[in-house]
């Protein structure tokens, strides 16, 4: 079996279900009593969340590209990033190792290629949303013309992830508001739902939305599977 890397503890909450995917995931293909080889890097999320918020994005890039540093010459054979936003700067992790990093949208978008999804909503936080690194690359490698919420929707999503999700706290109140935006968005067009924050499956229950969803954190999660088993007898 190979071994993932890890860069989680952006938020705990979805870095935890990760783990617990990943070797739910390992144990289904394997049998017996056999789980996922996994080393991993968790952050302090305020620190992170601190240079997001300053826009020091170069900063937090260098940060996680030290971890991934640390992750392959501890035996990673590949690298996860456990969040939606920190995308932003895959290029710049990519760049300071050897291994492949194996990124969030191509699990997905194959999801909903393979679905004939042709035009997503995308909720994520308000960095996923409003910047071009998830949608972009998901046009290009997958022919998706993503839709994202309108401002003051966008600027609810964020809110419930940051002071809500992040944090543990699970709002029937903030289920039903997110229901209310994905319905609006199927008002424009949407014929599906990615779940653009790896903790927005807290939140949003299988089945529960009024679109077909896509969880970003289970499809990154059976990617990483696939890498691990990949080539196992």
């Amino acid at each position: 079996m190979r071994t993932i890397g890890m860069l989680g503890g952006m938020s705990w909450e979805s870095t935890a279900d990760y783990y617990r995917l990943i070797n739910r995931g390992v144990a289904e293909r394997r049998g017996g009593l056999h789980s996922a080889s996994i080393l991993l890097h968790s952050f302090d999320f305020a620190r992170i969340a601190e240079l997001q918020a300053a826009g020091d994005w170069a900063g937090a890039g260098d940060v996680l590209a030290g971890a991934a540093v640390g992750l392959e010459r501890a035996g990673a054979t590949a690298l996860l990033i456990c969040a939606n936003t920190m995308h932003h700067v895959a290029e710049q992790v990519q760049a300071a190792v050897r291994i492949p990093l194996l990124h969030i949208v191509d699990p997905t978008g194959e999801a909903l290629r393979a679905a004939g999804v042709r035009r997503p909503a995308l909720l994520g936080t308000r960095y996923t949303m409003e910047f071009p690194f998830w949608r972009e690359r998901l046009a290009a490698r997958f022919g998706v013309d993503t839709i994202i919420p309108d401002e003051d929707d966008r600027a609810a999503v964020h809110r419930v992830i940051y002071e809500e999700l992040c944090r543990g706290v699970v709002r029937d109140e903030s289920r039903n508001e997110y229901l209310r935006i994905i319905e609006r968005l199927r008002g424009r067009g949407a014929d599906a739902v990615i779940l653009g924050c790896t903790e927005i499956a807290l939140l949003i229950r299988p089945g529960e939305a009024p679109l077909p969803d896509f969880d970003t954190t289970a499809a990154h999660a059976r990617a990483a599977v696939d890498h691990l088993l990949d080539g196992d007898g």
